[in-house]
């Protein structure tokens, strides 16, 4: 440990733990918004397209110049950008064969011109440093170069965040906005090509889309929000820098592989152990689910038990096909969130509410998948009992309307009423049926809309026609048409005759 707090000291450590900070902080920036439009192939295409330009540069510069080299490589990944972009917008190729297409040739240009530069007399132009970068090896003039790539991506984000972030998730919306969507694709293309020069000395052109796309994709895992991404992943885009460089002068390995693989490491660790999206956290939301599926498929069962007779345990087992011992831990369960009677097998108020609540949800979902989704009343009750437990009720007034309020399912079974409506409503008489309005009604409302129609309470009533959007009835001589809406909302009394 102590020689390697010694080494870190050095000079050449220094500059290198500087440069790669540098560089993983505005990878992880400009690689959340590389991930969310999902230009992941074309960054490591422009990290790959760069060589041409170097090569280029040391012809021109007559030798290794550090600006040269960055001039040259950024041309030549603008020039891959553009190429790019004009095959997919022109020619009748996919766009990641188009990318494809023009990364290898340029790399396979800038390979044959390194290859070439190399093999005359009195020139170094070492391959193995481009593809595989060489962060011991940065001079003062690398660092300064990096620190100023660093500080305009940063800038520049900063300053064009809101077209950033418009074009990235409603670019319709950005072009109505009178924002440049292509303006805007391209000025992305220069940062990154910056960048892809800046890694250039520490991670090498093949490492460099890892650095790109890793630290962005573990902080996506982490937040929905993009400020907070960004943040998030330069923070893992340095750590993984700073900690890979450290290993690899430990490990007395490679720094650019290094770095990569503790970016992997983070990535697998948010993959695990994210709050939201985690494999470990769906696992146990998963989990949780099932045991709440099981416990509403009892609460269910009991219901519609309890409404053909008694409740009694043997019923209950027939019907789920579960152990006593399971049945009784799922009674028990019920009974401590007041579901279920405390010294007998019942349901209480709240209890039935909920199983209501199940098989409305399930009866109603039946009758859409029939009516419109065009199933047969075989195929529709297994998908009822898997969604029945993640409709909610906004979902479930939504499916009613749609289907105008129906009474009963395809099999003819009654559809219970929502909580808070009458069990026996207006809507749900046929013609020439009798009834009178109850005089108690579920809201003040109802009661009101009831007086402005001119159907009053007590009075005996007989349905003409339901058409539609509307149910007709007739009282005391006057016609009057109700809307389903709230023909649902009445509470009537039946009529015998």
């Amino acid at each position: 440990m102590n020689d390697i707090l010694q080494q870190l000291t050095e000079p050449w450590a220094l500059r290198a733990l500087a440069a790669s900070s540098l560089v993983g902080i505005m990878c992880g920036i400009l690689g959340c918004f590389i991930v969310l439009r999902n230009m992941a192939l074309i960054g490591d295409a422009l990290s790959h397209a760069v060589l041409p330009g170097v090569v280029v540069a040391f012809i021109v510069g007559q030798g290794i110049s550090t600006l040269g080299f960055f001039t040259g490589a950024v041309a030549a990944g603008l020039l891959t950008a553009i190429i790019i972009t004009w095959i997919q917008r022109n020619v009748k190729t996919k766009n990641d064969a188009a990318v494809g297409i023009v990364f290898t040739a340029m790399f396979s240009l800038g390979v044959i011109g390194i290859s070439y530069i190399s093999r005359q007399p009195g020139t170094h132009l070492d391959l193995k440093d481009f593809l595989f970068g060489n962060v011991l090896g940065v001079t003062n003039d690398d660092l300064w170069l990096t620190f100023g790539v660093t500080a305009y991506v940063l800038v520049s984000v900063v300053a064009f965040y809101r077209q950033l972030f418009i074009t990235t998730f409603q670019p319709i919306i950005a072009q109505t906005m009178g924002i440049s969507v292509s303006t805007i694709h391209y000025f992305l293309m220069l940062l990154l090509s910056f960048a892809v020069v800046a890694a250039l000395n520490t991670v090498g052109v093949i490492l460099v889309v890892a650095m790109l796309i890793t630290p962005a994709a573990t902080a996506l895992l982490l937040t929905n929000r993009l400020h907070f991404a960004l943040m998030i992943a330069a923070a893992f885009g340095l750590l993984s820098a700073a900690v890979g460089l450290v290993l690899a002068i430990a490990f007395e390995t490679t720094p650019g592989p290094a770095m990569t693989v503790t970016a992997t490491a983070f990535y697998l660790l948010a993959a695990f152990f994210s709050p939201k999206q985690g494999l470990v956290f769906r696992f146990f939301q998963k989990r949780k689910l099932q045991r709440r599926i099981r416990l509403e498929d009892v609460l269910k069962a009991a219901f519609q038990q309890q409404q053909h007779g008694p409740l009694t345990e043997d019923g209950l087992l027939k019907n789920l096909g579960l152990t006593r011992g399971v049945l009784q831990a799922q009674v028990q369960l019920l009974r401590s969130k007041n579901l279920f009677e405390k010294d007998r097998l019942a349901l209480t108020e709240a209890g039935r509410e909920e199983g209501r609540r199940l098989v409305r949800a399930h009866r109603l979902w039946e009758t859409y998948l029939a009516n419109q989704m065009g199933l047969t009343t075989e195929q529709i009750h297994e998908d009822a009992d898997k969604y029945e437990h993640l409709l909610t009720d906004e979902i479930l007034d939504e499916v009613d309307r749609t289907l105008g309020y129906p009474t009963t399912d395809p099999h003819g079974s009654p559809i219970p009423a929502r909580r808070g409506l009458p069990e026996f409503s207006l809507l749900q008489l046929l013609p020439n049926d009798t009834a009178s309005i109850a005089a108690k009604q579920p809201g003040e409302h109802v009661t009101s809309r009831l007086w402005q129609l001119g159907l009053l309470p007590e009075v005996v009533f007989s349905v003409q026609k339901k058409e539609g959007e509307y149910i007709e009835v007739e009282q005391a001589g006057k016609f009057i048409q109700v809307p389903n809406d709230l023909a649902r909302r009445v509470k009537i009394v039946t009529v015998d005759g």
